[in-house]
Formats: structure tokens, sequence, C-alpha cells
């Protein structure tokens, strides 16, 4: 006799580690955010409560945690190397394949936007989240920034805000944490001394990690506890406009169009069931 408890219960762990790859090989994409895919496979709410050190829920969701730091960890280092072969090789349907993922997330986030009824205020707070993710698409970064390669007293408070700021940007959906950095003139240093290994200069932009991670989460969750709806009207504009810096403009030819239409859907089928499925489950509340 099939145990369906336990086939389902195995599912959802598959699913887990599934959407943790996702998010992994997200981190590694320039331009999509991280927090995009979080909120697109309803798991931004329980990684917002390890973030701002919610001990009895980290305990409650201790399985949840290590498949998808698993599945994050495989993303990164597996998949990583394929997905920038994708990217170089196959770019138009690739970025769509992301497009699509962003779009299936739309009426799941809009659901929690609306609550009981759509209100004009909500209305508002999705325009402003297009408007800011409109105005990140135009911004010129600067990229002739030289990197900063020794440490100094101003130098470590410069770091401290780089790694706060990016790590800020990281947790708000729709906004990349590299593409921040860029437009601040500190990418180059912050990339230079990951690569180098500069412990000097790694240690205050921890610091600054740290610290915005920790800052950030705690103010996501009380705009999510005490102003839901305005929140998550917020982020459906953050998220709706993330497609800008991914989408890759019209595919040119037959072939490439069918092909970019295929990634389209597949994305936008992939993200619908991630979030319709992750919604009816008892544990996503």
């Amino acid at each position: 006799m099939i145990d369906f408890y336990a086939t389902g219960a195995l599912m959802n762990n598959l699913k887990t580690y599934l959407v943790g790859i996702i998010l992994g090989i997200a981190n590694v994409i320039p331009g999509v955010s991280g927090g995009t895919m979080a909120v697109v496979f309803n798991v931004y709410d329980k990684i917002l409560e390890v973030i701002s050190l919610d001990f009895s829920r980290i305990k409650k969701n201790i399985l949840f945690l290590l498949l998808l730091a698993a599945g994050l960890a495989t993303g990164v280092l597996l998949f990583a190397n394929l997905v920038d072969w994708l990217f170089a090789s196959h770019p138009t349907p690739t970025a769509f394949f992301f497009t699509g993922i962003i779009l299936g997330s739309v009426p799941f986030i809009f659901k929690r936007a609306k609550g009981d009824s759509f209100s004009p205020g909500a209305a508002v707070f999705i325009a402003a989240g297009l408007a800011v993710m409109i105005v990140m698409a135009v911004v010129q970064a600067d990229e002739s920034v030289s990197a900063i390669t020794s440490l100094s007293v101003p130098v470590f408070f410069w770091l401290f805000f780089l790694g706060a700021v990016g790590a800020v940007a990281m947790i708000i959906p729709g906004i990349s944490g590299s593409l921040v950095l860029l437009i601040l003139g500190g990418y180059r240093t912050v990339i230079s001394a990951i690569s180098d290994f500069n412990i000097p200069l790694l240690l205050p932009i921890g610091f600054g990690i740290i610290a915005g991670l920790l800052a950030g989460a705690g103010l996501v969750r009380f705009l999510m506890t005490r102003f839901p709806k305005a929140t998550y009207a917020l982020i459906l504009g953050l998220v709706a406009g993330s497609v800008l810096p991914v989408y890759p403009g019209l595919p040119s030819g037959i072939a490439s169009t069918l092909i970019s239409l295929a990634a389209l859907i597949a994305g936008t089928a992939l993200s619908w069931f991630f979030s319709r499925s992750e919604s009816a489950s008892p544990e996503a509340s």
C-alpha cells in the first residue's frame, strides 16, 4: 500500500532542494535578483526568519533550511558554469526562460498584495516598485572605477558601507546587489578582494554584510507583519520591474523566436507550478 503522506513529504523535500538549486543559479547571474527568485518560489518569508535569527522558527524549519542550503550549494558549484555557457552561447532563449520565471510568479504575489480586495493604495506601491526598477535599469554604472587594494580607516568604513548596502539589496526582491555595487563604484573592489582573498579588505565587507542582512531582514519582516498588503504590493512592483534588466529584446529569426517562446513558456510554467504548490502546502504558512 502506498503511503501518500510519506510520498507527499518526499516530493516537498525534493521541491525545496530544487528551489535551492535555482536560487544558487540566480545568485551567479548578473542582473537577476536572488530575492526575486525567493519570492517567486515562496520561500522568501522563511529565509527572512533565518536571517533575522528567529530561533524558534529556525528549529521548526530545520529540514527545510538544510535542504535549501544544500540546493544553493549545488546550484552555485555545479550549475554556475552551465548557466555562464548558456548565457554566452544562447543568451536570448536563456534570458527568456528567466523572464518567464519572473512573470509566472506575478499572479501569486498579486494575490498576496490584493488580500480580500484591491485598494488604490496598493496600486501606488506597485507603481513605486516599478519606478525603482525603471531607474535602476536606466542608471549607467561606472565600471572604470579602480579597485581599492589597501586598507585605511576611511576605506574600512567605506567597505563596511558597501557590504551593508549590498546585503540589503540582496534581500530586497528585484534589486541586484552587484548592480548596486556597480552604481556606487565599489563592485571591482569587492570582486577583487574576493578573488585575491584579501583578508584586510574582506573583514569590513563581511562585517557590513552581516549588519546589512540583520537590519534589512528585520525591517522587511516588520513591514510584512505590520503592513502586509502594502509590502507585497511594493514587492510586486519590484519583481515585475525586474524583468527589465533580464529581458533581452525581441529575438531575430523564426527558429530563435520559437525557441525563445518555448523557453518563456517553460519558465512561466515552472514558476507557476512551484508558486501554486508551495502556497497550497500547509508548511508554506
